[in-house]
């Protein structure tokens, strides 16, 4: 018997269809399917029911499944024990674009930080192209990038998607663009106008939507150092919804922001990792937690829309 077994049969058993574990557990659907009816022969019990209209878990299955979760739970612990295992040197480097920094970066590291105290999280600003360089130089073990929902991921890095949201205007609450609903591209001239460097998305959304290339007054190295010029006064700026709702700045009022009219662009925040060469069991607890942290804030967001 194996952890995975039993891990795999309590994501089916959870979300009632092999083919919904196997996406959230990036394995193929044979593959998933073998690994739990192997758990089911040696353990000589039918976990799962599994019908046309879906599968759950069986009544004896239910009454190991406190066990089962037992046995997850003390894997884990072992799992984080042994990452800490190096003492306070060890180091998760992760580089990201600065993108859903108050509702995903933050409250995932924080939790990391409970599961493994004397792990360091070094967490690098950078541009897309230096964190893809990095992922596959063995610089950084992970990496938070943003994507136009038509662009491609490099083949050669494992990318999971996180949050998937669109582009909005980030203002001043004193801006006369804020007592509009939403603003329109062509209107975006009315005061100045902070842009992203060369190698955001946001840069390449401007320069897809404007005929003419946008004129910038300013021109800011991640959505964070845009968000507090924008606070300052200076102007206005575009960045991914994820970026701006939540965050401290537009809670505390001193930014808000508003829908961009007539655009139905949709911008991906993933989260990326070599898929070649041994992966530190710490950054892969950080990459877990990004991805249930991500999946929590989605459920949240619809539910409040």
């Amino acid at each position: 018997m194996r952890v995975e077994q039993v891990e795999y049969t309590v994501a089916v058993a959870r979300l009632g269809s092999f083919r919904r574990a196997a996406e959230e557990l990036h394995l193929s659907q044979p593959a998933l399917s073998e690994a739990v009816r192997r758990l089911e022969i040696e353990l000589d019990v039918a976990i799962l029911d599994r019908g046309r209209s879906g599968t759950s878990i069986s009544d004896q299955g239910r009454r190991l499944l406190p066990r089962m979760l037992d046995l997850i739970e003390a894997a884990g612990e072992l799992r984080r024990a042994a990452a800490d295992g190096g003492g306070p040197g060890h180091v998760v480097r992760l580089g990201t674009v600065t993108a859903a920094t108050a509702p995903l970066l933050t409250p995932a590291i924080r939790e990391f930080h409970h599961r493994h105290e004397l792990t360091q999280v070094e967490v690098v600003t950078a541009q897309q192209d230096r964190i893809h360089r990095e992922l596959r130089e063995g610089g950084f073990d992970l990496g938070l990038v943003n994507y136009l929902a038509d662009e491609e991921p490099p083949a050669d890095l494992e990318s999971t998607e996180l949050l998937r949201g669109r582009p909005v205007l980030c203002l001043h609450p004193a801006s006369p663009l804020a007592t509009r609903s939403a603003v329109a591209l062509a209107d975006l001239g009315q005061e100045p106008l902070i842009g992203m460097r060369p190698g955001y998305v946001m840069h390449r959304f401007m320069t897809r939507a404007l005929q003419d290339p946008p004129m910038f007054s300013y021109a800011a190295d991640g959505a964070e150092m845009g968000k507090v010029m924008v606070a300052e006064g200076l102007g206005a700026t575009v960045l991914p919804d994820y970026s701006v709702a939540g965050d401290p700045l537009e809670v505390g009022g001193a930014i808000t922001y508003r829908a961009i009219e007539d655009d139905e662009t949709r911008v991906v925040l993933a989260v990326e990792r070599r898929r070649s060469g041994p992966a530190d069991s710490a950054a892969r607890d950080l990459h877990r937690l990004f991805v249930e942290r991500s999946s929590a804030y989605s459920k949240g967001t619809a539910a409040a829309t």
